[in-house]
């Protein structure tokens, strides 16, 4: 870890431990969640800028992520096409941050199983469906379920992403494990 990558491990520690998942990734897999992660799509992302499921992408995509709104009520979310449902995204996703309630939840996680670049799924605080998560986990992709990526994100001292350090869709470093 470089010295641009110090963080406040017991900020971090606590964030995490406030999941219900006990089977949520340690906190150096999620910093390297955090750290992949350039572009989101957002699945459930509100058309009501005063609901966390609009402040918490308008906060990601001020920090440099590139937001993909998915909400099929919708045309435009921050300036940018939403699409009706995740197999409308076109582009390579590194993420699915879902907003969706934990009965709906399962559904999108079977979705985000699909795609070809096995993206991390990320169910927000209060979002959990265990069964989508263990069969995502079984295959080998990466589930966080019922966390906040904001408070992560915060306790990590804003440090989403390094521009510039590979393309969208893919792995930063050869090395890392796979999703």
């Amino acid at each position: 870890m470089d010295s641009n990558e110090i963080f406040d491990r017991a900020a971090l520690e606590a964030v995490i431990s406030a999941s219900s998942d006990p089977d949520n990734p340690d906190l150096d897999t999620v910093h390297r969640i955090v750290r992949d992660t350039l572009r989101i799509a957002v699945v459930g992302i509100s058309r009501d800028p005063s609901k966390p499921a609009r402040r918490i992408p308008s906060y990601l995509a001020a920090k440099g992520a590139e937001i993909i709104p998915v909400n099929p009520s919708a045309d435009r979310i921050l300036g940018k096409t939403a699409r009706k449902t995740l197999a409308d995204v076109d582009e390579a996703v590194d993420m699915v941050l879902v907003f969706r309630p934990s009965d709906e939840a399962g559904a999108v996680v079977r979705a985000a199983m699909t795609r070809p670049e096995r993206p991390y799924i990320w169910l927000q605080e209060g979002i959990r469906n265990d069964e989508a998560a263990r069969e995502a986990r079984e295959r080998g992709l990466t589930v966080v379920q019922d966390l906040c990526i904001y408070k992560v994100h915060r306790a990590f001292g804003d440090t989403l992403r390094r521009a510039g350090e590979r393309q969208p869709g893919g792995q930063s470093d050869a090395a890392s494990p796979p999703r």
